[in-house]
């Protein structure tokens, strides 16, 4: 009737062309060692003050959203992600799935007590699913019918529809305890089976934290960490000056000098890119626009895709800090690598263009049937990275006779606007339910309006699996199964990407942050998931 899962531990002008220009007046700052500092040797010490990012101002609570990608802190969940975004066992010892797909059942460590020092029970489990799926949050929980306790160590999940991601997200909720958890405090005050507890919040300021001395795992060996929430300027700053451990830069800063420290490069699957409308314009039925006349042209988003030239934009958009993408989900396990392609092939991308009946006009822009070649492609105002890229990727298509215009808007118009016209989207997550978001016909992100039947199919297929094996295997062909797909360089399309942006930090020398593995989106506290394994070695 079950299926076991097993599991082993396996733990630059263009820029400052915008800036002169006022272009981007009113925009935020956004956000392998590769280089050493000058060395100024520190001595051995207990306590930590970093600046990672911005203050959560939603708070620590897990059930509406907190640490979702991986950095809890303070929490645990079922399961884990080691180094490699494989999955690891956590606060359960394992599980099993019905032949069904529709029943789950994991068995809980019995050592595991809260930084309060209450014991941890499967009671635990069923109040934070209850929880977290009527919060209305982030955590989509959708897919869940019940949840209940056998007995104080083992949780049945029962599920509306089989949906093999169900297992994936056990490793991203962290557990509260049900006695301990009041909707309007916990956020601020809270209590976990994670490495760390919190001690002290200063509103707009820092937060302390202290390791959480009832932990069942590896402890870590700094009496305190304080993180302060700073603007990078003024992080960097106080870095310049000794005052802090490790600072989060942006590609703008990474260039920088830091006496004392080193610059961390960090691999990521934060990747951004354009969505391409595939169908012609028209109306949706409420009477919204939706569509594109010239990207619904397959040999335009083909001749964009393998004539661009990725590593320029990377240099130009972001000082060269990022490895070129060709897919939504570079580097997880899910990733397919026959989608990797080679750019740069102007020549080629133009004769198809010619071949498709696209001809240059007389200012250079390519005309087909009295259609020009002009797309405006929009990127969110408070994300200069974004826009930059934008402006990068103009520039690099002028080759190929296509007019790009690169407009700021604020996020909410940009997303409005996206079944239309392209938007600069960021993604990178630890579920390949993501691929089901983008590529489904039916997916809350496919603002490209693609649907490709076989590809739908592959994905249901990944869905309804019970073995968390064979489903990355079809995860990996609704991307390209030889035939189809929405990428690869046969494929259809439906997203220009273009990087996958490093996380770079500047960590004061003597300090170790551990195997840090690929970080999901979002720049900043993704540092921080294996915060506990941080030591200090002068």
């Amino acid at each position: 009737m079950y299926k076991k899962n097993a599991f082993s531990l396996r733990r630059r002008s263009l820029i400052k062309g915008a800036v002169a220009t006022g272009i981007m007046a009113g925009f935020a700052q956004p956000f392998s060692w590769v280089y050493a500092r000058e060395k100024t040797p520190r001595p051995a010490k207990e306590s930590l003050m970093i600046s990672v990012g911005a203050e959560p101002e939603a708070g620590f609570d897990p059930c509406t959203g907190w640490g979702f990608n991986g950095y809890r802190l303070f929490q645990s969940a079922l399961l884990d992600f080691d180094a490699n975004i494989n999955l690891i066992t956590d606060l359960a010892t394992g599980y099993q799935v019905a032949d069904s797909g529709l029943t789950y059942t994991y068995t809980l460590r019995r050592d595991v007590l809260f930084s309060d020092g209450t014991p941890l029970t499967a009671a635990d489990v069923v109040f934070t699913y209850q929880t977290a799926k009527n919060s209305g949050s982030v955590v989509d929980l959708t897919m869940l019918r019940s949840v209940e306790a056998l007995n104080s160590h083992t949780v049945v999940f029962t599920l509306n529809k089989p949906w093999s991601t169900f297992v994936t997200l056990t490793a991203q909720l962290g557990i509260v305890p049900a006695k301990r958890y009041h909707a309007g405090r916990y956020r601020e005050e809270p209590v976990g089976s994670g490495p760390f507890q919190l001690v002290q919040w200063d509103k707009g300021q820092q937060i302390i934290i202290e390791p959480n001395p009832h932990y069942y795992g590896v402890p870590s060996p700094f009496k305190k960490i304080t993180l302060l929430f700073l603007d990078e300027e003024t992080a960097l700053a106080n870095a310049k000056s000794g005052q802090l451990d490790v600072v989060m830069v942006n590609p703008e800063y990474a260039k920088e000098s830091v006496a004392g420290m080193q610059l961390l490069t960090v691999r990521t699957v934060d990747n951004r890119g354009f969505n391409l409308p595939v169908i012609p314009r028209s109306s949706d039925k409420s009477g919204k626009p939706i569509g594109n006349d010239v990207l619904c042209d397959h040999a335009i988003r083909k001749a964009m895709n393998i004539g661009i030239d990725r590593q320029w934009i990377i240099n130009n958009a972001l000082n060269g800090i990022g490895t070129p993408a060709f897919s939504r989900v570079d580097q997880l396990p899910w990733s397919n690598a026959a989608t990797h392609f080679k750019d740069n092939r102007v020549h080629e991308a133009n004769a198809l263009l010619d071949a498709a009946g696209w001809q240059r006009g007389s200012d250079g822009v390519r005309v087909k049937n009295g259609l020009r070649a002009e797309i405006t492609f929009n990127a969110r105002t408070d994300d200069l990275q974004r826009y930059n890229l934008a402006l990068a990727l103009a520039e690099n298509v002028r080759e190929l006779g296509i007019l790009l215009h690169a407009q700021a808007r604020p996020w909410s118009e940009c997303k409005e606007k996206a079944a239309y016209e392209p938007c600069c989207w960021g993604f990178g997550d630890y579920n390949p339910q993501d691929l089901y978001s983008g590529y489904h016909s039916q997916g809350s992100y496919n603002f490209s309006h693609y649907a490709n039947p076989v590809v739908d199919a592959w994905i249901d297929k990944a869905l309804a699996s019970t073995d968390h094996a064979k489903a990355i295997e079809e995860w990996q062909r609704c991307q390209w199964d030889g035939k189809t797909g929405p990428d690869g360089e046969q494929g259809d399309m439906p997203f220009l990407w273009l990087v996958n942006i490093d996380h770079t930090y500047f960590v004061a020398e003597g300090l170790k942050l551990g195997n840090q593995r690929l970080h999901p989106h979002g720049h900043g506290w993704p540092v921080v998931g294996n915060l506990q394994y941080w030591t200090w070695d002068a």
